[in-house]
């Protein structure tokens, strides 16, 4: 089947060493060098009484790039210095979006952030434009970050506010993603994402109480995870429910 006119094959060519996706993926995040950057942190108050933070890079003259990350991801990410110091050397200001309880400090409210979760980001493009009198000129998200920013790019169609938008490696059906990290070598991202899932939600309700009845110790999956914790946390019935209403595909031609 030919391919649609706006599609273009890849071009990529791994390198030699680096055979297959999991070396691919696990390399950068071991070995990738984190240049350092001159960061001024900002913090933006949501309406309903919590926060996100921002990382502004020292050039603010040159068009602003919203920087999205991934699932658990933060400042630390492997990919997080590498955009950031690619951005500000090209001459853009760049801004880094850390999700609700990522950056360090656990957010206020008996709640987080999740894959669907839109309503931050138009809140922090509309926060911006009004306070630093600049729109936001593109954004690019990563994994987490890219389902959010496509969904929210497909809810808006031609009313969004970005001249361009890239996402990479974009878990764009909620459900197939977390049945692929339950197969084979896939397992050991499942267990490390797990893990500090589940030391998040134990470190934020240490500071208040939990609306859940639930050992998140006991969880072992995704799916009991989303179904035991992120969906009743967010307003959603179960994991199958989160799954449909906030991958991005949906949302897309």
């Amino acid at each position: 089947m030919p391919l649609p006119p706006s599609v273009r094959p890849a071009r990529f060519k791994p390198a030699w060493w680096l055979p297959g996706p999991h070396l691919q993926t696990i390399w950068p995040a071991l070995f990738r060098r984190r240049p350092p950057l001159d960061l001024t942190r900002e913090r933006v108050e949501l309406p309903d009484g919590d926060f996100v933070d921002l990382a502004w890079t020292a050039n603010r003259r040159g068009p602003c790039v919203l920087v999205l990350h991934g699932l658990e991801g933060s400042l630390r990410s492997h990919y997080a210095a590498g955009i950031l110091h690619s951005l500000h050397a090209a001459g853009y200001q760049a801004v880094f979006l850390h999700f609700r309880g990522c950056s360090g400090e656990p957010n206020r409210l008996a709640r987080g952030y999740h894959s669907g979760d839109t309503g931050d980001l138009t809140r922090v493009l509309e926060y911006i434009r009004r306070k630093h009198a600049q729109p936001v000129s593109a954004a690019i998200g990563f994994s987490l970050g890219g389902n959010v920013l496509l969904k929210w790019l497909g809810e808006h169609k031609g009313r969004s506010s970005l001249k361009a938008a890239v996402a990479v490696s974009v878990p764009f059906r909620l459900k197939d993603a977390a049945e692929r990290l339950e197969i084979g070598w896939s397992r050991l991202y499942r267990g490390h994402l797990l893990r500090r899932m589940r030391a998040a939600y134990v470190r934020k309700f240490a500071r208040l109480p939990s609306p859940l009845s639930v050992r998140v110790s006991r969880l072992r999956s995704f799916y009991d995870f989303d179904d035991k914790v992120t969906a009743p946390l967010h307003g959603f019935a179960n994991a199958e429910d989160y799954y449909h209403r906030s991958s991005s595909r949906r949302y897309l031609k």
